[in-house]
């Protein structure tokens, strides 16, 4: 996974929970999984392309 082994991935564990607290893990995941869902529903949806009819020179003259 991106080249982190598990020495690495514990030593990053180890400065998010010095800095941010154990209270706050909870909460920064949960935060983290929202964000990912939502990039992935925005991301799937279909973007929707509004077609108006062009109006007519010779009307638009009159």
């Amino acid at each position: 996974m991106f080249g982190f082994g598990m020495p690495e991935l514990i030593v990053i564990l180890v400065i998010v929970l010095v800095v941010f607290g154990a209270g706050r893990l909870p909460e920064i995941g949960a935060a983290l999984g929202k964000s990912i869902r939502n990039f992935k529903r925005a991301s799937d949806e279909k973007e929707e392309i509004e077609i108006k009819p062009e109006k007519k020179k010779d009307e638009s003259s009159k």
